[in-house]
């Protein structure tokens, strides 16, 4: 472990709102920057490798550009059948996911890489974690499906809910060692890979 100090930078991979918002509770100074690769699944390749290879991938990729710094990826992948559910894109295709979903248990693999920049030994850089979120959906009618829609516009998410928001009523159960990694960065996770790289949280936020 190498001790962390206030001169350390730590970024965000990412451009998700969802994401800065949930960081933004630990309260440690950050930035957040999108990293730029391809994010398609590889052929055969099953969702929990999909996520945590593009969580590095994306640690990685600001990592490269930015020596010296704690960089944070997370990926998500939902699935249901063992078969990745993406983001939806447009109302169609939300409400014919949320039709396929109702009444079913959906899982939500949240990939959680922390590259440490200060380590000199790139195989020794990262601590990668897989955590799975076990949602179930509500069964309910067409209507209330599409009003939910069209209310919250949730058309970014995997799973076409927003459980931060009304999307909440859509489910039934949530089951996690995590519940923040639903959202898409499992705090818990990260709070402890960020202590082994040395973070104390209260002591740096006391300033002591």
């Amino acid at each position: 472990m190498i001790p962390s100090s206030p001169s350390t930078r730590l970024i965000l991979a990412s451009s998700s709102a969802y994401r800065r918002e949930l960081l933004a509770r630990l309260g440690l100074p950050f930035e957040s920057i999108a990293p730029h690769i391809d994010e398609t699944p590889l052929s055969g390749e099953a969702p929990q490798d999909t996520a945590l290879r593009l969580a590095r991938g994306k640690a990685a990729a600001i990592a490269a550009l930015h020596p010296g710094a704690l960089v944070i990826g997370s990926d998500q992948v939902a699935t249901l059948d063992g078969l990745q559910i993406g983001k939806p894109g447009d109302h169609a295709h939300a409400l014919a996911q949320l039709q396929l979903m109702r009444g079913r248990q959906v899982v939500f693999h949240t990939a959680l890489c922390l590259w440490d920049g200060r380590v000199a030994d790139p195989s020794r850089a990262a601590q990668v974690e897989n955590v799975q979120v076990f949602v179930s959906f509500r069964d309910l009618p067409d209507a209330e499906l599409d009003a939910y829609l069209r209310i919250e516009q949730p058309y970014d998410c995997a799973g076409s809910a927003k459980n931060e928001g009304l999307g909440i009523a859509l489910l039934e159960r949530i089951d996690s060692s995590d519940p923040t990694a639903l959202t898409g960065l499992p705090l818990i996770a990260l709070t402890g890979m960020l202590r082994r790289a040395g973070v104390r949280f209260f002591l740096h936020l006391s300033g002591t």
